[in-house]
């Protein structure tokens, strides 16, 4: 059954977490999540460049008003004394759980190999990892990470339990090598390994696209919590989906269509107000277009959709899309999906 976490002085409600994702996992999406079901949730990565520190993009990544805590920020970067600058920061300005980000395999996180690419070079690793939770203090510093940097060099093992003894609070593992990117299967056995030897707890992340496959991943690594990315766009109730079936061994009915558009639409104005007009209603397109692409006749709504120029737009095609397959039928009912849609702009996916 899904069962709480105690991760320092916080009580997380319950063990399905969402992964933090740039370009994705902003404030409106991460309280989207929460109201469905997830129990915690990470804030998209912030460079740890203090010149970018009030730059639009940023100052939006780290917008958490009127989010319930705790408020977790995850940080990059490849410098200690600036991740430590950094996690100090963001820690003034409202953060309760500090992340370290080692598990992005993209270059463009900071311009230089961070993220999962630091697995390569564990003395700056740990270097990072201490000066982070000396600036901390007493707010709780957890790690993102992969299996390694490549099949031939999984040392997730040996940097969690360095992690752990230097003060870090619990450690989320994606089962994927930074070799592998988002390519193959995530593997399980390493992550295991990890929650075997650690004390702290374990989270774990990967391929968790169903309630059967939460299940089947908690039972194999043995984890205290999952990780869910990819999953949980346009589709956040995964989370009310996977809790009901680890609690009952049922699968839960899908949602009836029009409670999906009252989300869908909350989500939307929500999102418009951070992002404003232009900027809110060109990026809105990927969380509609991930919403709508299993659904009968999604692929020609989102072509249509993605047509649109203001967000009064967008909200009335949505509502009348909708309306329109309640009529047809009173749930959603899932088609396959058509992944070379997904052509968002993540630096971080799970």
């Amino acid at each position: 059954m899904p069962a709480p976490v105690q991760l320092g002085p916080h009580l997380l409600p319950n063990n399905l977490f969402v992964a933090p994702m740039a370009g994705v996992t902003d404030r409106p999406f991460r309280q989207l999540c929460r109201k469905l079901g997830a129990g915690y949730a990470v804030s998209e990565m912030v460079t740890s460049r203090k010149d970018l520190w009030t730059s639009l993009k940023t100052s939006r990544r780290a917008n958490h008003e009127g989010e319930p805590g705790p408020i977790a920020v995850q940080i990059a970067g490849t410098d200690a004394a600036m991740m430590a600058e950094a996690a100090a920061y963001n820690i003034e300005r409202g953060a309760q759980i500090i992340d370290i980000n080692m598990g992005c395999p993209a270059k463009k996180v900071c311009n230089k190999w961070a993220g999962s690419a630091l697995m390569q070079d564990e003395p700056l690793a740990l270097e990072i990892i201490t000066a982070v939770v000396e600036a901390a203090g007493s707010v709780p510093v957890t790690l993102k990470m992969r299996t390694g940097w490549c099949d031939s060099e999984k040392n997730a093992v040996h940097i969690a339990k360095a992690a752990q003894a230097a003060g870090v609070r619990m450690v989320t593992v994606h089962g994927r090598t930074r070799e592998q990117g988002y390519k193959g299967s995530a593997e399980y056995d390493t992550i295991r390994a990890v929650k075997q030897a650690l004390t702290i707890p374990v989270v774990a992340n990967g391929d968790v696209d169903s309630p059967q496959k939460a299940r089947e991943v908690l039972t194999l690594t043995g984890a205290d919590a999952l990780m869910v990315g990819r999953a949980a766009q346009g589709r956040p109730w995964i989370f009310a989906e996977i809790a009901h079936y680890l609690a009952t061994g049922e699968a839960l009915p899908p949602p009836r269509v029009l409670d999906a558009l009252e989300w869908l639409t909350e989500h939307l104005h929500d999102h418009y107000s951070l992002y404003g007009e232009l900027t809110g209603m060109r990026t809105a397109r990927k969380h509609i277009g991930w919403a709508v692409r299993e659904l009968p006749g999604g692929e020609e709504f989102r072509r249509q959709m993605n047509q649109l120029e203001s967000t009064a737009a967008q909200l009335a095609a949505l509502k009348a899309w909708f309306t329109a397959l309640a009529d047809q039928q009173e749930r959603l009912a899932y088609v396959a999906a058509n992944d070379d849609n997904n052509d968002n702009d993540q630096e971080e996916q799970a």
